[in-house]
């Protein structure tokens, strides 16, 4: 099966323009926004740079994210503390943990956007030289 990767990612919102407004504003993610230098906007399409993208289900019962929720968005970041820097100026309430931090896998910070879903950032660990 050619499967090349995820195509897109598709959920309920109470508002959603201004659920997508949100995104856009905040993480430059969805339709118009371009994370790949190399493409062009597309007011449909998130343009995005290859990379790890993780699938896994959760157990049930697991608590690492909201158990009324069925779903928590991860996105790679190329400069979590200038990401983090720009939601605290927002007033975005950011969380981290020093036991998600891991040198071989990553940093990770958590916000939630306006209607309390979970949103993970990951930034990867330089390239070793």
């Amino acid at each position: 099966m050619p499967v090349l990767g995820m195509g897109g990612l598709f959920f309920r919102s109470h508002d959603p323009q201004a659920l997508a407004a949100w995104y856009r504003t905040h993480l430059n993610v969805g339709g118009g926004c371009v994370a790949d230098p190399k493409a062009e906007a597309n007011e449909w399409v998130w343009q995005t740079l290859g990379g790890p993208m993780v699938f896994a289900p959760f157990k049930a019962d697991s608590d690492y994210f909201a158990a009324d929720k069925q779903h928590m968005i991860n996105f790679r970041v190329s400069d979590l503390d200038g990401l983090l820097a720009h939601l605290r100026a927002a007033d975005i309430a950011i969380i981290t943990k020093p036991e998600w931090d891991d040198p071989v896998v990553g940093r990770f910070a958590r916000i939630h956007d306006p209607e309390g879903n979970a949103i993970e950032l990951w930034e990867q660990p330089a390239p070793k030289e």
